[in-house]
C-alpha cells in the first residue's frame, strides 16, 4: 500500500451507477461492489465523503420537462438522493465501516441535518459521510452540491466517477478517434463545454481551488489506486491542458 496522496476526498457518484445492469432502482450486487471499494479506501485512513445523485429513481429535470413544477420535481429528486444515501450507508456498515448520512433537508427520523462542524467531527472519528438532498434548494444539481460540500469540508479532491476513463475532446463512444486529456484546466472545460460537471460546479471548484478527478468506476479498485497516487483518468485543475 502506497502513501496516501489525498487525505480527504469527496466521491461523486451518479444515481445511475447504482442501477447495475438494470434500468431503474438499486441493484444490490452493484451497491455492494461500490461499498467494498469505498470501504477499502476508508481503511487506509483516508477520510471519505460521498454525494450520490438520484437519477436511478427520479430526475427533477425530466419531471419538469414533462410538465411538473420545477421546484416540486427537484424536491422529489432530492428525496431520491436520500434513498440512495441510506442504501449506501447500509452497504458500507455491512462492510464494517461506520457511516453517517447528513441531509440538506431536515428529516431527523432517518438522517442527521447537515452541520459542517458535526461533519468534521465524524471525520475525526473515522466515519464515512454521505451528503444527501443536494444543496437543499431547487435548480441546483448534485454536481453543484458535491462541489459545495467539497469546498466546505476542504476536500483535497472531488472524484467524479463515470462510465468512461476520463475527459475526452469529443464523445469517445461516437468518435473512436477522440483523445483523452491527462490534465485540463477549469476554463477549458467551461469554454469547450465538455460536460464534466455542470458550469456552477466547475466554477465553485475553480474559485476554491478544488481539483476534480474524472475516472471510470467500471475498473474495480480505481478509487484506491487514485488515493494512493496512481495516475488514472483526467485531472481538472489550474495549469496547462495536456493530452
Amino acid at each position: 500500500m502506497g502513501e496516501l496522496k489525498y487525505r480527504r476526498i469527496l466521491l461523486k457518484l451518479s444515481g445511475e451507477a447504482l442501477m447495475g445492469p438494470g434500468s431503474f432502482g438499486i441493484d444490490v450486487p452493484t451497491l455492494k461492489g461500490i461499498a467494498e471499494q469505498v470501504a477499502a479506501v476508508s481503511r487506509t485512513g483516508c477520510q471519505v465523503a460521498l454525494v450520490i445523485g438520484g437519477g436511478n429513481i427520479f430526475r427533477g429535470l425530466k419531471g419538469a420537462a414533462g410538465g411538473m413544477d420545477r421546484t416540486t420535481a427537484d424536491q422529489m429528486g432530492m428525496l431520491a438522493t436520500v434513498m440512495n444515501a441510506l442504501a449506501m450507508q447500509d452497504a458500507l456498515e455491512r462492510e464494517g465501516i461506520p457511516t453517517r448520512v447528513m441531509t440538506a433537508l431536515e428529516m431527523r427520523a432517518v438522517a442527521e441535518p447537515y452541520i459542517l462542524r458535526r461533519a468534521l467531527r465524524h471525520f475525526e472519528k473515522g466515519r464515512v459521510i454521505i451528503f444527501a438532498a443536494g444543496t437543499g434548494n431547487p435548480y441546483f444539481t448534485t454536481d453543484t452540491a458535491a462541489a459545495l460540500r467539497a469546498a466546505e469540508i476542504k476536500a483535497d479532491v472531488v472524484m467524479k466517477a463515470t462510465k468512461v476513463d476520463g475527459v475526452y475532446d469529443k464523445d469517445p463512444v461516437r468518435h473512436p478517434e477522440a483523445r483523452r486529456y491527462e490534465r485540463i484546466c477549469y476554463q477549458d472545460v467551461l469554454s469547450l463545454d465538455l460536460k464534466v460537471m455542470d458550469g456552477s460546479a466547475i466554477a465553485l471548484c475553480k474559485d476554491n481551488g478544488v481539483p476534480i478527478m474524472v475516472f471510470s468506476m467500471i475498473t474495480p479498485g480505481n478509487i484506491l489506486r487514485a488515493v494512493t497516487g496512481d495516475v488514472i483518468g483526467t485531472l481538472v485543475a489550474e495549469g496547462v491542458t495536456k493530452y
